[in-house]
């Protein structure tokens, strides 16, 4: 029996793998934790308040000066590669709960606006091109786009402004792009901008034109709905669907519950990281001796996308508090707490994508003894295979992964 809770700091990375820098050569310098561990030092004059990470060994993974090198608590500790290409929430995710995730399309909108715009004007909407760019303006007020805060190609987005219309009718849009679509997810994005959508329309990289979504003013606005549509994966050999199907009471929250699927799962979206905590930890104190949740804490990632390390700073100290308190809350043999990541976003980077980083993997073992220190991880899939295996779970049921590294 057991509590298996996995808590993802969304964008956290702990170092550059080293093919980071084959898309920009910059990147090969990300390290978003030390990073913005150094920036807000800098701005406060003090280290990050971060004793829920120091006690699960983060330190120990990464040996900078504000992170102690010992913990208090039974610990597994280690990195993960990401296991995917790119830098990227949903192929992570995916990847996470035990998805192969190692094939996903690449592909500009660009090259294929006859089949959208087909598929599109089959659902009776109207579609244009926006002055004769490779991006679409449907019924005069959703754009479909590249996603510009992703790698070239991964992702495309349906974006609109919720004054002009509800997000149910974005969202029904950026499922008829799904049904065409070739690359790993299409997002849909509704919030409130600072002006009409056209002004915020910029080139990106690897000849992508999308919608520059954080200058907007959709992610400082309030208001903000988002809902990910991915490629078709075989969820029944995920890990919540597994553990689902055994009997286990599976709860996502945050992000986890726009991105993962599984029918029998409780759902508690969210994006302010207080209201993550919160539903996590209810959903643990609500369980009884078998639960599986995963949250995700998405305030880290969208930090890094605004290339704001004092904000970053702050939501981790936030989320570091609710960690410290599931750790109280996990405290019989075979429960487990897994912290990790999916991605790096470094803020002080330079740009605003992702960052291709190893990942920590934090796990508490309450009723074991010491610190074990573990062999980096060649896939995040390794997390929810040990996941199934702390569970009683068949890991070797999950497309990808292994409990034994």
């Amino acid at each position: 029996m057991s509590r298996t809770v996995i808590v993802v700091l969304d964008g956290f990375g702990i170092g550059a793998m080293p093919d980071a820098g084959a898309l920009r050569p910059g990147d090969l310098a990300a390290d978003t934790c030390g990073h913005v561990l150094d920036a807000c030092r800098a701005a406060t004059g003090r280290a990050l308040r971060l004793p829920g990470l120091g006690a699960l060994g983060l330190g120990v993974v990464h040996p900078h000066p504000d992170l102690a090198r010992a913990t208090p608590l039974p610990v597994s500790v280690g990195r993960a590669a990401l296991g995917y290409p790119g830098a990227d929430t949903f192929a992570g995710h995916q990847t996470m709960m035990g998805a192969d995730f190692s094939r996903v399309t690449v592909a500009r909108l660009a090259e294929h606006l006859p089949e959208v715009t087909a598929a599109l004007g089959a659902a009776g909407h109207a579609v244009t091109p926006l002055d004769g760019r490779p991006l679409l303006v449907v019924d005069e007020a959703v754009l479909v786009h590249d996603n510009l805060e992703a790698d070239p190609g991964i992702n495309w987005n349906a974006s609109g402004r919720l004054d002009d219309l509800p997000f149910a009718d974005i969202l029904a849009i950026a499922r008829t792009v799904r049904t065409v679509a070739p690359v790993a997810r299409v997002i849909a994005v509704g919030g409130h901008a600072d002006g009409p959508l056209p002004r915020f329309v910029r080139d990106g990289d690897g000849g992508t034109v999308g919608l520059d979504t954080p200058a907007t003013g959709f992610y400082r606005n309030g208001g903000l709905e988002v809902q990910h549509l991915g490629a078709e994966l075989d969820h029944s050999r995920q890990l919540p669907d597994l553990a689902a199907r055994s009997g286990v009471p599976v709860t996502l929250v945050g992000k986890a519950a726009d991105i993962l699927v599984c029918e029998a799962a409780e759902r508690r979206p969210a994006v302010a990281t207080a209201q993550v905590v919160a539903h996590t930890l209810e959903a643990v104190r609500g369980a009884g001796r078998d639960a599986l949740v995963v949250a995700n804490v998405q305030e880290t990632d969208l930090a890094g996308h605004q290339q704001d390390a004092a904000r970053f700073g702050r939501v981790l100290e936030e989320a570091d508090a609710g960690l410290f308190e599931l750790i109280g809350l996990l405290d019989a043999p075979g429960d487990r707490l897994i912290v990790t990541g999916d991605h790096g976003n470094d803020p002080t980077i330079g740009h605003a994508y992702h960052t291709r980083e190893y990942v920590p993997v934090l796990v508490h073992r309450p009723g074991g003894s010491g610190t074990e220190i573990r062999r980096d991880a060649p896939t995040l899939a390794d997390v929810g295979a040990a996941a199934a295996a702390a569970l009683g779970l068949d890991a070797g049921a999950l497309a990808n992964g292994s409990a034994a590294r």
